[in-house]
């Protein structure tokens, strides 16, 4: 059986985040398509608008991925029409103020793909006050 595309995209989405594959992240998404992560208002998207132009979407990458060591662990995986959900945990290890740290991501991360297979939306359900509280330094 065929692996769900939308479910196939995700799994693209997590090696090149992981592997810091910037071009091929960046090469999955559709003209307009549109990153939110996390949905709505926060440091990461002041206006809460998302992410949905190629400059916006690289800027995410550079402000948020780029420098950052990342393991996604899907623990569920939904998928439905053109679109899967996935449960996720991501454990984050980055430098903050000349120290490394980590942190936990937990949330619902979906993928939507329009027409021609590219991702028309990446969003993010996830709580950012409740990750804040797992920053730390890495021992």
């Amino acid at each position: 059986m065929a692996e769900h595309p939308a479910r196939a995209m995700s799994l693209k989405s997590r090696e090149y985040t992981q592997t810091h594959n910037k071009q091929a992240w960046l090469a999955m998404f559709a003209e307009d398509g549109k990153i939110e992560d996390p949905i709505g208002k926060s440091y990461l998207d002041e206006t809460g608008e998302g992410h949905n132009t190629p400059e916006a979407r690289e800027a995410f990458w550079d402000n948020n991925i780029a420098n950052s060591d990342i393991t996604i662990t899907i623990h569920h995986s939904y998928a439905c029409g053109d679109e899967v959900a996935n449960n996720i945990t991501i454990d984050m290890e980055f430098d903050m103020e000349g120290k490394r740290h980590c942190q936990q991501i937990n949330g619902i991360f979906t993928y939507g793909l329009n027409g021609e297979g590219k991702l028309a939306s990446l969003r993010g359900y996830w709580q950012l006050e409740e990750a804040m509280q797992t920053i730390k330094p890495v021992a």
